[in-house]
């Protein structure tokens, strides 16, 4: 374990309550959440799932975490980069112990998923990602859920509301507004803000291609560093997800996924209508609650500068107690009870 983040339970444990705590003054109905979070703290939390499942949906076989009862309302938590299903191995059982199916799939390119034709283009576009999540709902009989979500999870919650709303029930929503375009990404930043996106410029070359194949453990370890400076994981925890970032189509993934960004790599034509309504930056009519932490290291917009794209019910809520990028497994009470709340907006 590097200096940067030795192991600190303690550290930890306090961050974690102090998480929860500023969503307890934010919000009312703490109830169910509040019990099972009770609990979950005096056992020490959740470090793992059950056993995945797996299933086809759409061009992938989708390996998943499921947790609550079989009958409730649904909720999807989505995953980001570099990150895996294990960003939420607190929140789900939170949820699951309020009532809730929660389901927690690896993305294309994580974990267990993977795709069903090896003729299948390995593409990381937004769009493909939320296409993906929609055909798991068709595949579970999920016709209507609560979709929450951090870093490209946020993202792909962001798509799935925006283009097919009558699916979406509510959202929470990690930094906000993250729909995006290839227009958009040619156009140049300000230096300091391109300084923030490094990882972009170097996957835009050959020789970042080759690194992050080869060192993409290193790699996520330190993005984890730098996206939540006041976390202090342990190898234990880091491993865990790490593990995922060995699925064979990995690298494809997460390289084409910047690049296409760029305008450096073309996607699917059978996404370019998705993509040009995204283009217009559409405003998301479902409920939705974002949240930010006062620790996030990662490129991130002001809340400010979002508010305007939600015209349904709306709420903004900042985390304070030291939470990063990784919101949801940093502060997992704060997470669930937004979950729970937006739920009943």
């Amino acid at each position: 374990m590097s200096d940067i983040n030795p192991p600190d339970a303690i550290d930890r444990q306090r961050r974690r309550f102090l998480g929860g705590a500023a969503l307890v003054a934010a919000a009312a109905g703490f109830g169910t959440i509040g019990a099972a979070w009770a609990q979950s703290a005096k056992s020490g939390g959740a470090t793992s799932f059950a056993a995945l499942k797996q299933i086809d949906a759409g061009v992938l076989n989708v390996g998943y975490a499921e947790a609550g009862p079989a009958d409730g309302p649904p909720v999807l938590l989505l995953h980001g980069w570099p990150y895996d299903i294990h960003t939420y191995v607190e929140v789900a059982p939170l949820l699951a112990a309020a009532g809730y199916r929660v389901i927690v799939p690896h993305l294309r390119g994580y974990g267990t998923t993977r795709f069903l034709s090896d003729a299948s283009i390995r593409n990381g576009q937004p769009s493909a990602i939320a296409a993906d999540i929609v055909a798991l709902m068709d595949a579970l009989k999920i016709q209507k859920a609560v979709v929450a979500g951090c870093d490209w999870g946020a993202r792909t919650a962001n798509i799935m509301a925006a283009l097919w709303p009558a699916r979406v029930k509510a959202m929470v929503s990690v930094s906000g507004y993250l729909i995006g375009s290839q227009e958009a990404g040619r156009m140049p930043l300000p230096p300091k803000a391109e300084l923030q996106w490094w990882y972009q410029f170097y996957f835009a070359t050959e020789r970042g291609r080759l690194g992050y194949e080869k060192n993409r453990r290193e790699f996520a370890r330190l993005i984890w560093q730098l996206a939540s400076p006041k976390w202090r994981f342990d190898d234990a925890t880091f491993d865990r997800s790490a593990d995922a970032f060995d699925n064979a189509d990995h690298a494809a993934i997460v390289i084409h996924n910047y690049r296409w960004r760029l305008g450096l790599a073309e996607g699917e034509a059978k996404y370019d209508e998705l993509e040009k309504r995204l283009a217009a930056a559409p405003v998301i009519t479902v409920p939705t609650i974002t949240l930010e932490g006062d620790a996030n290291g990662a490129p991130h917009p002001e809340p400010s500068a979002y508010a305007g794209k939600f015209s349904g019910r709306y709420a903004h809520r900042n985390l304070s107690g030291g939470i990063g990028h990784n919101l949801p497994q940093e502060a997992p009470q704060a997470f669930a009870q937004a979950v729970s709340d937006v739920d009943k907006y």
